[in-house]
């Protein structure tokens, strides 16, 4: 069965929904759905209260430790962690009360190379039941290709289940981020769905696109109840018009 699983997006400092493929390095800021005047610490006080876990703070570039470090206070274990993550700070986020790590551009070189001795080594420092791969995606004639540094670079690793295999190995989920359609309310990648909920080794979570609770309910069909889903833009919470918190509230007690 399908749950939802909230979320928190920083960017620079501040609780935002974006599109995702207008994060870039310098220049303009990306195209902003909203912005919240309410802290990240309120958001994570909200489903601590409801108890709902598995969720995950992302930090969209820098300038958003406070916040996530005032997240992770509020609701400590209840929350996952991922935005500029490595080895060299994952056990810092764990202290600081997050349940995860989510890793994705540490574990390639700047031109987009897979480094699996990154990954290894990671498990091995926290364990690979608290690491989550994100594997940001978006489509390309083959399939899906991992992309990093916020979603600019793709990556050499195609979506395969070969992939999915391999890579399980040394991680406890996988969070999947449909870049093409993040941030849009256009609709769920079903294909990209369909894809990884047959495979359905370890959790996994799809984020990007979700318009409305039809399109949950999509995510729980097409993957075959295998995949969780985490609901941005389209949320009342986050400005949004095409489901209401206290229906994805329902959703996961049905």
């Amino acid at each position: 069965m399908s749950l939802f699983r909230p979320s928190i997006d920083l960017h620079a400092g501040k609780v935002k929904q974006i599109v995702g493929g207008t994060l870039r390095d310098g220049g303009a800021g990306p195209d902003e759905n909203f912005v919240s005047d309410q802290l990240a610490s309120w958001f994570a006080e909200l489903y601590r209260k409801h108890n709902i876990t598995g969720g995950h703070v992302i930090q969209l570039g820098h300038g958003n430790r406070q916040a996530a470090m005032e997240a992770l206070a509020a609701w400590p274990g209840g929350m996952q962690i991922g935005g500029g993550i490595s080895i060299d700070n994952a056990v810092e986020w764990l202290d600081a009360g997050a349940s995860h790590v989510i890793v994705t551009s540490w574990l390639f070189d700047q031109d987009g190379n897979f480094q699996k001795n990154h990954l290894r080594e990671l498990a091995k420092e926290i364990g690979a039941d608290r690491l989550v791969v994100d594997l940001s995606c978006r489509k390309t004639d083959a399939g899906w290709a991992v992309a990093m540094n916020r979603w600019q670079t793709l990556t050499n690793i195609d979506i395969t289940h070969a992939t999915l295999d391999a890579l399980a190995e040394y991680c406890g989920e996988y969070l999947i981020h449909a870049a093409d359609v993040e941030g849009l309310c256009g609709g769920v990648d079903v294909e990209l769905v369909e894809h990884m909920g047959a495979w359905a080794g370890i959790p996994m979570t799809y984020a990007g696109g979700v318009a409305n609770l039809n399109d949950v309910k999509m995510v729980d069909q097409m993957s075959g109840g295998n995949i969780d889903v985490t609901v941005g833009s389209a949320l009342d919470i986050f400005g949004g018009t095409g489901v209401t918190f206290d229906e994805l509230l329902a959703w996961n007690q049905r």
